[in-house]
């Protein structure tokens, strides 16, 4: 699939600013100022400052907060976005009601406290991020997460993003994958579903080390048009299907 940039020139910017670029310039701007974000149920807030603010932005990190602040910027973080800045990155802390959680196992703790299957999604969520791909939340397309090659303002969504695991019932129905599709394929996207395979039972999951055990298969899945394979341009008698295949590169 090409990209489908949004404006002319954005595809040389693109290639001008890389995402990996990016996330390297704001690791050392968050670490420097030793940034802190703030547990709730549902997310994390990160007090920044304005230039931090622009790069997490860049980055596509979190949403802004408005505010009549002027010295420190509220970014409203995801569990996923957050510990990935805390684990991977190493360059924010945490509190918890006052505390610095410094210890990585009490954050994950927390947050699979909240979500149970927290795990899964942020393995799914690390394995793309880590190869610079761009996460926003997919829940407008109704999946997990739409992925951007580079910055939403440049760039169209490539694909619409369901995660599962092995013992997951989700596109176990035949309709529910032909619904699935034809939504992604109606807002021009192509369905990436993310299989998380390991052990999602047992006191392994108490802590973040058992990410490691854990392993992804990619597949995308579409529909098949016999207008792109047939030899006569002049009948059309086979409808659409879906097919399936392995994503070999992303």
């Amino acid at each position: 699939m090409a990209p489908r940039w949004k404006w002319k020139g954005a595809e040389a910017k693109a290639l001008a600013e890389p995402i990996s670029n990016s996330v390297s310039e704001l690791q050392l701007s968050l670490a420097k100022t030793e940034s802190s974000g703030t547990l709730s149920s549902s997310n994390v807030l990160l007090a920044v400052e304005p230039e931090q603010a622009e790069l997490l932005d860049r980055c596509c990190f979190g949403r802004l907060i408005l505010s009549a602040e002027k010295v420190k910027k509220w970014i409203q973080l995801s569990f996923e976005e957050a510990f990935f800045l805390f684990y991977n990155l190493k360059c924010i802390k945490i509190f918890l009601q006052g505390r610095c959680l410094e210890n990585e196992v009490d954050t994950w703790m927390y947050m699979k406290s909240k979500r149970p299957n927290f795990p899964m999604f942020y393995k799914a969520y690390s394995h793309l991020r880590s190869k610079n791909w761009v996460l926003r939340s997919g829940l407008q397309y109704g999946v997990d997460f739409v992925a951007y090659r580079h910055h939403p303002s440049l760039v169209h969504s490539d694909y619409s993003v369901l995660v599962q695991s092995g013992d997951s019932d989700r596109l176990r129905v035949w309709s529910d994958i032909h619904c699935t599709v034809r939504l992604s394929g109606s807002v021009a996207k192509t369905l990436l579903t993310l299989y998380v395979n390991g052990n999602f039972k047992g006191e392994d999951l108490n802590l973040p080390l058992c990410l490691e055990n854990f392993t992804v298969e990619e597949q995308t899945i579409s529909r098949w048009s016999p207008q792109l394979s047939r030899e006569d341009e002049t009948t059309n008698s086979k409808p659409n299907v879906t097919t399936v295949s392995n994503l070999k590169t992303l």
